[in-house]
């Protein structure tokens, strides 16, 4: 049986390897992480693999700025509220951590 995987991106994406916190509610705290590639609609993101998510819930992705951009921008991180699309395990047991693909809010 072959499947065939839909590309459903609207927005480029670009690698950016960058630190992230996610403020997972179910779990009532931040998990530190990084991105892995963002786009104007959503990102992916590693996560360690002790951090309970799963498709459909929303998260707060928290995207910290460097002090110069912060004082221009006049806050110190840019928050986005994001719905989690998709989980990928492949990379548990090789790094610790988990993949896993969001959509920003309002996209």
């Amino acid at each position: 049986m072959e499947s065939t995987l839909v590309e459903q991106r609207k927005d480029r994406r670009s690698d950016l390897a960058w630190p992230v916190s996610v403020w997972i509610p179910e779990a009532n705290r931040f998990f530190s992480g990084k991105s892995v590639n963002v786009s104007k609609g959503g990102a992916y993101i590693s996560l360690p693999m002790t951090a309970p998510i799963r498709p459909g819930h929303e998260v707060e992705v928290n995207f910290p700025r460097t002090v110069s951009l912060a004082r221009q921008k006049g806050q110190y991180a840019r928050i986005k509220t994001a719905k989690i699309l998709r989980v990928e395990r492949d990379t548990m047991l090789h790094s610790g951590t988990i993949g896993m693909a969001v959509q920003f809010a309002g996209m």
